[in-house]
């Protein structure tokens, strides 16, 4: 399973929805990801792909993490996991 693929099931997992009425340019807002779930998807993302997300739940704006789209998170976790292989 790719890293979208992967990402796509985890956030509609949070959002009770199907992975295919999820595209790449919603933002979690759009597809009712409150910040309960935004946290529980951030420990599963690090947790299916073995890295540490540079995230702040309690100020969101102060990370690294882009968390605007599904699109900006696949990218940020895709380079989280580059990183980590170098």
């Amino acid at each position: 399973m790719s890293v979208q693929d992967k990402i796509i099931e985890i956030i509609a997992e949070q959002a009770l929805l199907e992975p295919s009425d999820i595209s790449l340019d919603d933002t979690l807002e759009s597809l009712g990801v409150d910040s309960l779930a935004l946290v529980e998807s951030i420990f599963a993302i690090e947790e299916a792909f073995d890295i540490s997300v540079p995230f702040n739940a309690n100020d969101p704006t102060a990370s690294d993490f882009d968390i605007t789209s599904v699109k900006s998170i696949i990218r940020a976790v895709e380079k989280l996991v580059a990183d980590q292989k170098t």
